[in-house]
């Protein structure tokens, strides 16, 4: 139990790294297009265009947002990021974002907002970072706790990209934008998911004759093993944490069967949960209480 709940902790981490390794990847290439940029202007005929370029994007004020940003700067000191080795994969992730409809469009727009900003960084991360098969394999070469997580780390920094406010400080911190706490903190975290870890281990057999009970249809290990954990999970949470309302539990499950199970999970797991659920209620079984009791 000791070294699953350390390689729990260990992955979690991992996730955290290759969420700042996304966001390190896509400045790369935007410091990348500022040196291009004053590289042409010295070539021996530089067009006019190279003499005057459109700075717009290097000039765009949700990059220099994070740019300027302390709290990202330790994250990359931290995990030590480096691109030194990999100049030809950003070369061609940058002449695809360089030749982009999007690209060109969001220079000759004529605007000059930050929400037009913040949708140029968004469709450029989401078309060629978060969709780069390049960027996804060096990923997956680099950590074995990569190979599921990279469309989740992308999709958490397309989140953040969003979230992001005008007003947004240097000293602000990026990982809190995804908080829906304002207490929030790590260690507490941790806390509360190695006890779901460990109730879910501990109730395991008597979850799963709770879940053959209505599978009558279906032998136990014909159904997905990923489904069998997620319903796992959320009884632990509907039983054993009754701080936590009951819509929360089902929807997060739902959720994270789309991303993690089969196309007709959600389904499946919605009917076993909706079903377990009443019963459990009728039983006694669920006691919410303080935030637990809210609909």
């Amino acid at each position: 139990m000791e070294v699953a709940e350390r390689n729990l902790l260990q992955s979690i981490d991992k996730f955290y790294e290759l969420y700042f390794l996304l966001f390190s990847f896509f400045i790369e290439i935007t410091n990348f297009y500022r040196i291009r940029t004053e590289d042409a202007k010295n070539k021996f005929l530089p067009s006019a265009d190279e003499l005057n370029p459109n700075k717009k994007f290097l000039e765009n004020s949700l990059l220099s947002c994070i740019l300027k940003n302390k709290d990202l700067e330790r994250q990359f000191n931290r995990y030590k990021f480096s691109w030194t080795e990999e100049q030809d994969m950003i070369r061609k992730v940058f002449l695809k974002i360089k030749n982009s409809k999007d690209l060109k469009d969001y220079l000759n727009s004529g605007n000059n907002s930050f929400n037009e900003d913040k949708e140029i960084v968004y469709k450029l991360f989401r078309k060629f970072i978060a969709r780069s098969s390049e960027l996804q394999f060096y990923c997956e070469e680099r950590s074995i706790h990569w190979n599921c997580d990279y469309d989740l780390a992308a999709l958490f920094i397309q989140k953040t990209i969003q979230l992001i406010p005008e007003q947004f400080t240097e000293e602000a911190s990026f990982t809190s934008l995804l908080n829906k706490e304002e207490d929030d903190n790590p260690a507490e975290d941790n806390r509360f998911i190695l006890e779901l870890f460990r109730k879910t281990i501990f109730h395991g057999e008597e979850f799963e004759k709770m879940i053959e009970g209505k599978t009558k249809n279906w032998e136990i290990d014909r159904i997905a093993l990923t489904d069998i954990i997620l319903i796992k999970m959320a009884l632990t949470e509907l039983i054993h944490f009754p701080t936590i309302p009951i819509k929360v539990t089902l929807n997060e499950y739902i959720d994270i069967s789309k991303n993690y199970s089969t196309p007709k999970s959600k389904l499946f797991i919605n009917g076993i949960l909706d079903k377990l659920v009443e019963n459990l209620t009728s039983e006694e079984k669920i006691n919410k209480q303080g935030r637990g009791l809210l609909t």
